[in-house]
């Protein structure tokens, strides 16, 4: 037996898998408050309590940065040791994974129904793949073919400098820049980044919101999805309508230089909890546009196969798929 796992801030996600069933048949799989529980071991203990089995090896995504088999939870205060998992499962193999890292684990196995592609390009065999995700954060990976399979590699290019390409996105970094020590791609380019983006469209824009919006931003939680909605309302609020384009047109711009970096011709995967809820837009011609607008190699990356990950429980799979691969 096969334990995985998809650890993030909010919740933990473990399931049980077997050799012969693969990773895209969980034989028993339970969610759990993450915020409730004093550790990853303390969930691992409850969860195996219940499906008493014995596991052979286990693979956990983490949201957070893995060092030397170590890894500290972002919006968690826990911090994830492999070497003591190993004797709370009493198993010599545990392996933790980046939550990019594990969704990269899950993108050669992915199955037509847990894709939407936006451009289907030319697929380069054994060409390497690049993943980008914006979620809570936004997370990037890639895969290069060993000449069996598919090996995947962590990153934190999320954290590397935004870079502007538009008037608008130069006056935007030069607002972050006044109020922000580094602005990274994370900054404007994921679900802590997008209510940066409408900030600096409200403050040095418009100069007003729209009072039913303001009113929902103001009762609290999280901003993202009310910007995000308000965007694709039959009405749409114009600041988070201009929001959403910006946030399309920088997503897209920074995919392209994922792609340019890893030369990832056999294609480019979305991932991540925001894209799939707004696939609408990033289907329009500014996503494409900015994925492109990279002068002499534009035509190299209008090659590039691009896809959305539609599949919400990719970076389980993926853990699942490190061990069974």
């Amino acid at each position: 037996m096969i334990l995985a796992g998809d650890i993030g801030g909010t919740k933990t996600i473990l399931a049980l898998f077997s050799r012969d069933s693969g990773p895209h048949q969980p034989l028993v799989e339970s969610v759990f408050p993450s915020a409730s529980y004093g550790s990853l071991e303390a969930i691992v203990r409850e969860f195996l309590a219940g499906h008493p089995v014995l596991v052979e090896a286990a693979s956990f995504g983490v949201a957070g940065p893995v060092v030397n088999g170590r890894a500290e939870i972002t919006n968690l205060p826990w911090v994830i040791d492999a070497a003591q998992l190993r004797v709370a499962l009493g198993s010599p193999y545990v392996s933790l994974l980046n939550d990019l890292e594990s969704i990269a684990h899950a993108v050669p196995i992915l199955e037509p129904d847990d894709i939407a592609t936006l451009n289907p390009g030319v697929r380069v065999q054994g060409g390497a793949l690049a993943v980008i995700a914006p979620g809570t954060g936004l997370g990037e990976a890639f895969l290069t073919w060993d000449g069996l399979r598919y090996r995947a590699h962590p990153s934190e290019g999320g954290h590397a400098s935004f870079a502007p390409n538009t008037p608008a996105e130069l006056a935007l970094l030069q607002y972050l820049q006044e109020r922000l020590d580094h602005v990274s791609f994370e900054r404007v380019c994921s679900g802590i980044g997008i209510p940066n983006i409408y900030a600096y469209f409200r403050d040095r824009v418009f100069g007003q919101e729209t009072p039913a919006v303001a009113e929902r931003l103001k009762a609290g939680g999280d901003p993202t999805p009310v910007i995000v909605n308000a965007a694709l309302a039959d009405e749409p609020c114009p600041i988070c309508a201009a929001t959403l384009e910006t946030f399309v047109g920088i997503l897209g711009s920074e995919a392209g230089n994922l792609a340019l970096k890893v030369l990832s011709t056999g294609g480019v995967f979305i991932g991540g909890g925001i894209p799939p809820r707004i696939l609408g837009a990033l289907r329009a011609e500014r996503f494409l546009a900015s994925f492109r607008d990279k002068g002499r190699f534009g035509d190299l990356l209008a090659d590039m196969p691009v896809h959305v990950i539609l599949n919400p429980k990719s970076a389980l799979l993926g853990a699942a798929n490190a061990v069974l691969a």
